[in-house]
């Protein structure tokens, strides 16, 4: 079954779509520089092609971006990224001294609170940035992400690392997103369980 991305109004204004191939832009350099784990100047350059290159031969659906940067919920957003990069890749080294122990896996579906492309996009690649899960899956039309996660003993495991992907999703919304997306997040608190 094919899904469709709802309409976008073809009347959007010439500054608005430059504002999004820019926000578009600064996305995908600061994957690329991510990707690479070294910040230098030819890294940087090449991240600029690189977007340029995917932008303009490769047109993507568009993305509106309808919030504004805020700078506190930013700093917080890159504090708890690296935070989580340490904290995940010390958990991996501890799983794999363990000899003998075959660590626990799962594919868990996380629908998320905001109906975003961009949102669901970011919070996909912050996600899969950090080691020990990867997205496999994503579904546009729930806003749901599928996550293989290692190291999941049981419920209780899986449970809380939901609640782990919904606090990034709140804390990308606080960061970049606009003030009905935020109030979308306080009528739709997260419980960690899957809805039935």
């Amino acid at each position: 079954m094919t899904r469709t991305a709802p309409a976008v109004p073809a009347s959007v204004p010439a500054r608005v779509r430059w504002r999004d191939r820019i926000v578009a832009a600064t996305v995908l350099v600061g994957i690329w520089m991510l990707l690479w784990g070294v910040f230098s100047w030819a890294n940087l350059f090449s991240g600029l092609v690189v977007a340029a290159v995917v932008l303009a031969v490769f047109p993507l659906p568009p993305v509106t971006f309808a919030g504004r940067p805020r700078p506190l919920g930013l700093l917080r957003l890159a504090w708890r990224f690296l935070t989580d990069l340490v904290t995940a890749s010390l958990q991996l080294a501890v799983l794999a001294l363990r000899f003998g122990h075959r660590p626990r896996s799962a594919i868990i579906r996380v629908p998320l609170r905001v109906p975003s492309d961009l949102v669901l996009t970011l919070t996909g690649e912050a996600v899969s940035l950090v080691p020990g899960s990867l997205i496999v899956d994503t579904d546009q039309a729930a806003t749901a992400l599928y996550i293989h996660v290692l190291g999941v003993p049981d419920a209780a495991a899986v449970e809380e690392f939901r609640r782990s992907v919904y606090a990034t999703e709140e804390r990308i919304v606080r960061a970049i997103g606009s003030d009905a997306e935020i109030k979308m997040l306080e009528h739709h608190p997260a419980s960690g369980k899957e809805p039935a």
